[in-house]
């Protein structure tokens, strides 16, 4: 079976990435330009990723292959983003990461990744559809990188906000994956 449209757009948006990456790790003060580039390619991966999720949607186009790579092409943008706009974060005048605020979104995002993989071990499964929570939380973040790249002063104040809701949305992920696999075992036996 090939590839949906959705899927293509997933696709698009998880080969974005490394560019934005080589941009970011690029960017100096004397090719400031770059900033500018890898502003593109994020905004770019963000509109396509609500592209991918009308089209899903609206044509019908929701695939396994959409379930698992939607939300990866996700944490590979953010997680990628956070990362080394942290470690380039010198060649920020106004705004830049503090590692208190980094850390714990990439740690959410890397247990979620991991739960998710432990998930399909025992119960076979790996769609995970993302709540309220989770989607509240991936905007805030993006508003938080799109307000690095853009220098907005008001960002620090989304730091506070984002950091929240990584935290309660975590906390709410790890209850739901631990329900799914008490709910498996307890039919298995």
């Amino acid at each position: 079976m090939s590839l949906t449209f959705a899927n293509k757009v997933t696709v698009g948006r998880i080969l974005l990435v490394p560019f934005f990456i080589a941009t970011v790790l690029y960017l100096s003060p004397d090719r400031p330009f770059l900033r500018w580039v890898a502003l593109i390619f994020f905004l770019t991966a963000v509109i396509s990723d609500l592209i991918d999720g009308y089209i899903a949607r609206v044509y019908r186009q929701k695939t396994r292959a959409g379930a698992i790579l939607d939300p990866l092409a996700d944490k590979l943008l953010l997680i990628s983003a956070f990362i080394c706009l942290y470690i380039r974060r010198g060649n920020f005048t106004e705004i830049a990461f503090p590692l208190w605020f980094v850390v714990p979104i990439i740690s959410r995002d890397v247990i979620l990744l991991l739960g998710a993989m432990i998930i399909h071990l025992v119960t076979g499964r790996m769609e995970i559809e993302a709540n309220r929570s989770g989607k509240a939380t991936a905007f805030l973040q993006n508003v938080c990188v799109l307000g690095m790249l853009l220098q907005w002063s008001l960002t620090r104040i989304f730091w506070y906000v984002a950091l929240v809701a990584t935290i309660i949305s975590g906390v709410i992920y790890i209850k739901e994956g631990i329900k799914l696999i008490n709910e498996h075992g307890s039919v298995s036996h």
